[in-house]
Formats: C-alpha cells, structure tokens, sequence
C-alpha cells in the first residue's frame, strides 16, 4: 500500500476504524480478529480506537483490547503498526455520551489505556472531544506532559476547530501530528481544517468517511456522482470515496470503519485508484 507521513513516520495511506467492532451490532471476536487480520494483510498500518468504544459501562475499553488479542494473534510483523487510541469523551454504557477533559483524568484514561494495549507508550495519543466546562489548553497541556514523558510517542486532537488546531499546536511546541475530524461527501463542513492541516503538514485522519456505519453501504445511491465514476472504473462507490478523499491533500489519510474482511480489503485498494482531475472536480461538486 501507499505510504502517507504521520509526524515522524509513514503509515499506510488508509487506516482502519476499528469502532464497529465494539458498539452496536459488534461482530463476534472471530469476525472481528479476521477483519483486523485481512487489514494488516492489505497493508493497513494505521488502527484508530478510542477507550470509549464499547457498549456497556463495564466494558471500558473493550475496543482496545480486542485490538491488542488481533495484534498478538496475527503471525506477521506488527512492529510497524502504529494503534491510534483517544480519550476525554466517555461512553457511561447507557447510550449516551460525555466529555473528560481535565488533565488529571486524561493522563488517568491513557494510563489505562497504555495496559490496556500492552505497550511501553502508545503510537498516537489524540484528545477525542473538547471539554466546554475544562480550558483546551490545560486538555491539551496533558499530552504534551505524556509526550514529554515517554508514554506517548505522538499526540493529536479529535473534533477539533481551525482554532483549536493552531492552539494545540501551540501548546504542544510544534508536536502536533493529527487532527481526527468527521468528514465525508455528506459532511464537508471540515474542510477549512483538512486546509489548514495541509498548510502545516499535519495528518488529516477523516472519521466516518463513507458516511456512518449504517449508511456506508447506500453511498452510491445517495451520491450518484460517486456511482457513475464508479461505474466507469468498475470499482466500488466506496474506494471511489477514499481515492476522492486521498486526492484533495497528501496529509489525508482516512479511517474507514469496517466489521468485515470484504469490507477493509475494499478499502485497502483505493489508493492504487487514480482519478483525473476532472473527476476529483466532478466530486467536489456533488
């Protein structure tokens, strides 16, 4: 697979959201280690988590795990393979959800997850959702202790505005290597941040980008633009998706969500896709 840059590495120009995995309508684990598995086949280097992706209250990183028993279990080479985990946004197991913010809980939540992955320090830790009620900076301002700390190797932001982007960076000096934002034929309003991390040279990780886990399979029908040059290349709507997405800055690389082998070698091919320019404006448009 094509490479893409994240602060001092390169990982695959695709990543794998692996959330589907641990919510509503989860697979069971042998589907879910068998879609990991076929990820890191295709040359997927790039995992995104969060310790909030699970269902029940008791259940607290259940997606983190199961990432760490797919790690364990695949008989390849997994040193490259960067685990890209969150925390500040909480899932108290009724539905519903919450922020954290504050940096005595943040350097708790990565604690936990760092065990939790198994690791010495975690690949990319991002701050998945400001806080209203806790300063951005102070939120921040933790990363850059665990990154000063050694038990992070690379910090990002999730859900994040142009503004917070430049504060982050800020705060960080500099260090900061992701932004995790929704973005989608359906959701554009996150442009001006993809620009600004283009201008800076920082990774663009677009979550959701097929749309949401429910509609990732009507893409085609609710986009025709994207069906009619899918068509023409005899792929599906959803790789035209990525390679569209690929094609607007080289700092983008994104995470589909996936629960199903088909589905992220599917994924895994978009970036040998190469639209013409007119296309990628035929997009842009639609």
């Amino acid at each position: 697979m094509k490479l893409r840059q994240l602060g001092d590495v390169q990982v695959g120009a695709i990543g794998l959201g692996a959330m589907p995995m641990s919510i509503e309508g989860r697979p069971d684990e042998a589907r879910s280690l068998a879609t990991i598995h076929a990820a890191l086949d295709a040359g997927v280097t790039l995992i995104d988590t969060a310790d909030a992706y699970h269902l029940y209250a008791g259940e607290v990183g259940h997606n983190e795990s199961l990432i760490a028993k797919c790690l364990a279990s695949y008989g390849g080479d997994t040193s490259n393979v960067i685990v890209a985990t969150k925390g500040g946004h909480l899932r108290p197991g009724d539905g519903s959800w919450t922020a954290n913010g504050s940096p005595a809980y943040l350097k708790s939540a990565c604690e936990a997850s760092r065990k939790r992955l198994g690791v010495e320090a975690i690949g990319l830790y991002q701050f998945h959702r400001p806080d209203p009620n806790v300063p951005y900076a102070e939120s921040v301002g933790a990363l850059r202790d665990l990154l000063d700390e050694g038990r992070i190797l690379r910090a990002g932001i999730s859900n994040a505005t142009v503004a917070q982007i430049r504060e982050a960076n800020e705060v960080l000096g500099g260090r900061l290597v992701s932004v995790q934002n929704q973005y989608s034929p359906a959701f554009r309003s996150s442009e001006p941040e993809l620009e600004l991390c283009h201008e800076m040279g920082i990774a663009f990780l677009p979550w959701s980008p097929l749309g949401g886990i429910s509609r990732a399979g009507e893409l085609g029908s609710r986009h025709a633009a994207f069906a009619e040059i899918a068509k023409a290349h005899g792929v599906s709507p959803q790789r035209v998706c990525l390679a569209w997405m690929l094609a607007k800055s080289p700092v983008v690389i994104p995470i589909p969500g996936a629960s199903r082998p088909e589905s992220i070698r599917d994924s895994a091919q978009a970036p040998e896709l190469s639209l013409s320019a007119d296309e990628v404006a035929t997009l842009d448009a639609a």
